[in-house]
């Protein structure tokens, strides 16, 4: 991995809807074009990405997704509208910041709810995609989903019971339908707690990674409140994509891949990665044995990926 290194530009891109996406660029001016989709939804971004690849030869970029980080309006503000918070929504932003920054192609890395993405948009702009690394794989189906929220308990009962009495679902209602009513209620302290109580969750499955300590930003509300609010958004309706993705893939399968997964990433089953390897013969697969939903090996790996699909 290299040396963190800050942007040379960024910006407030208009994308329609009344909202404007803060995006960055580091790196090589004239490198190669390389986009970084993060985690969440409504992870947002720091500076970690950029290690993943050499500053001389690549133009590196990245933005935060609609309604979290530095992008506008914000989860919370007046103005904020979820009903414009799509993947639809999020891939033609990537276009208008393609567009923006005058990228014919790119290399697509993406973390977590960032696989999904990339997926999505590669199977949206196959053109416009020349490599693709997917770390953490996720497709954010209906049975990833219904895994995350309710099948999960079988290895976290304790953790999962509180998870799903403090939902307060309702005879009949899915635990993430009844987070998703409490997060848009009229009452602040309503929506504070359901965003807390959801977070709990988080913090639990991503736990065996090795290395693994409580995450503090999930007990801040100002970092809990959008996150809980985008991720059960998207997940409740399986990243309005229905079952696109695999039915979808062929239009990808000749772009090289990298898939990197840890086998001990209970948020994310290694069953996702390894079917879409079967179906992508020219992808590789790389499997961190002793890692979760990421970690230090997955960093290298992450890096090794950069060059190999530099060289091809």
């Amino acid at each position: 991995m290299f040396a963190g290194i800050e942007p040379y530009t960024s910006g407030f891109l208009s994308v329609g809807e009344g909202n404007e996406i803060y995006w960055e660029v580091s790196g090589n001016p004239k490198g190669k074009p390389a986009l970084y989709l993060h985690g969440g939804p409504g992870g947002g971004i720091s500076g970690g990405y950029r290690k993943h690849f050499d500053p001389a030869k690549f133009m590196i970029v990245s933005f935060e997704q609609r309604g979290c980080g530095r992008s506008r309006p914000g989860v919370g503000d007046a103005d904020f509208d979820l009903s414009t918070n799509t993947t639809q929504h999020l891939i033609a932003d990537i276009e208008k910041l393609r567009e923006h920054l005058g990228v014919k192609d790119w290399l697509l890395y993406g973390a977590s709810w960032g696989t999904t993405l990339a997926l999505a948009y590669a199977i949206a702009h196959p053109d416009r995609v020349r490599g693709i690394i997917l770390a953490a794989v996720t497709t954010t189906s209906a049975e990833d989903v219904k895994w995350l929220v309710e099948d999960m308990g079988r290895i976290f009962p304790e953790a999962w019971e509180k998870f799903a009495q403090a939902s307060g679902a309702q005879t009949g209602e899915r635990i993430i339908d009844a987070y998703y009513r409490k997060l848009i209620s009229f009452d602040k302290a309503v929506r504070d707690q359901a965003a807390l109580d959801w977070c709990a969750w988080e913090d639990v499955h991503i736990s065996l990674k090795p290395d693994y300590q409580p995450d503090p930003m999930f007990k801040d509300l100002k970092f809990a409140v959008p996150f809980a609010t985008l991720v059960v958004h998207y997940w409740r309706s399986a990243a309005f994509l229905g079952d696109s993705i695999r039915k979808d893939l062929g239009r990808i399968t000749h772009i090289p891949a990298v898939l990197i997964h840890g086998r001990r990433d209970i948020s994310s089953p290694m069953s996702t990665p390894y079917q879409l390897h079967k179906a992508w013969p020219g992808s590789k697969f790389v499997v961190i044995e002793e890692e979760g939903h990421g970690g230090k090996i997955m960093g290298n790996e992450i890096s090794k990926a950069v060059t190999l699909l530099t060289i091809n």
